[in-house]
């Protein structure tokens, strides 16, 4: 009634199945606070939700659904909760269905993120279930970037008409790689429902959100594209070694000044594909962004403080002592004509990637 008294018509698709079928209900994308009308579509199925939630008034009726609490940041608060989901789905009482949004944090539907692989350690059957708002404005997403809860809500009361839509997918049988890899039993059921919704997959996590947030609180620039780096370096098997550092010594020492990506992967010694393709494709963007062969004083001042470990005043002042002219940008022989005398950057200068022009 709250939610009809809202302009907000619920549409339910398919049909969900007896606890007995399927003990765990996997529902995706998360992206709202309004998710929670997914508890009365299940029948106060009983919901996997962070203890933080439950101090305002939605989270006092959700109490009444038997959740199971969770701190998202407390790792034993986490083990305890696949124990008793765990508890739960292969129980012989009569507990409600376990209702789960294995992305763990909202998002605004263009994918779906990793699926934390809680609800899935019981290698029981699942039903997924997919949420869709096919409005034409959007007041509903509420992620990290976007408009606070109380803004969301007085928009969406705004509209004439607001809908959602429920969908219950087949239920999903895990096979027995399945039942011992929860993490593979969960990539698969994304994939499942994102070919149902008609959107890619992506890994990121909220872990990866939440890291991604501070960077960006504390003035860190390049956030996003670190925690990509970091990603691609783990799959190409780059953790380990310093080989960047050393390429970029030996094309210095060689007078060659950028490499080409197929040339960058060869001396990596990794695979010229698509993820080495898209490591040097970062480099080159977050150092050259147009591909002039130049350094701002904002690229320059990232290189510095990332590589030199100057502080950002520092950085300011070397740039400008660079930049004697004025031009406001540097190149590569305007660095390496001031840095090769200095003493203080005899080690460190050499290691710093710098594209002056595109060869």
């Amino acid at each position: 009634m709250s939610y009809l008294a809202g302009g907000m018509a619920i549409t339910v698709r398919g049909r969900q199945v007896s606890r007995k079928e399927a003990p765990i209900l996997v529902v995706a994308p998360h992206s709202s606070f309004l998710d929670s009308c997914i508890v009365y579509a299940t029948k106060m199925s009983s919901v996997i939700v962070r203890k933080e939630s439950m101090d305002n008034y939605v989270g006092k009726l959700i109490n009444y659904t038997q959740p199971v609490y969770v701190w998202r940041d407390d790792p034993n608060s986490r083990q305890n909760t696949i124990k008793e989901i765990i508890e739960r789905a292969t129980s012989k009482e009569d507990w409600p269905q376990v209702l789960i949004f294995p992305e763990g944090t909202c998002t605004n539907r263009s994918c779906l993120i990793t699926f934390k692989p809680g609800g899935f350690y019981p290698g029981v059957p699942v039903q997924p279930v997919t949420i869709r708002y096919p409005n034409a404005r959007d007041t509903v997403t509420w992620t990290w970037d976007g408009p606070g809860a109380l803004k969301l809500l007085w928009l969406t009361l705004t509209q004439v008409h607001s809908s959602c839509e429920i969908e219950f997918l087949p239920v999903y049988y895990p096979n027995e790689d399945e039942k011992q890899d929860p993490k593979l039993y969960a990539r698969n059921v994304r994939d499942v429902m994102a070919k149902a919704l008609g959107v890619p997959v992506l890994d990121y996590t909220y872990d990866d959100c939440r890291l991604i947030a501070q960077a960006k609180q504390m003035g860190i620039p390049g956030g996003v594209a670190v925690r990509e780096v970091s990603e691609l370096r783990t799959l190409l098997g780059l953790t380990r070694t310093r080989v960047e550092m050393d390429l970029a010594r030996q094309c210095i020492q060689e007078e060659r000044r950028w490499v080409s990506g197929q040339e960058f992967a060869q001396r990596l010694g990794v695979p010229y594909d698509t993820r080495s393709q898209r490591l040097y494709k970062i480099f080159e963007n977050l150092y050259d962004p147009v591909g002039a062969g130049r350094l701002k004083m904002h690229n320059f001042e990232e290189v510095a403080t990332r590589c030199l470990g100057l502080a950002h005043e520092e950085a300011q002042n070397t740039f400008q002592q660079v930049d004697e002219d004025d031009k406001g940008y540097i190149t590569y022989d305007d660095f390496m004509s001031f840095f090769q005398n200095k003493s203080d950057f005899s080690l460190s200068f050499v290691e710093v990637p710098v594209k002056p022009k595109a060869q």
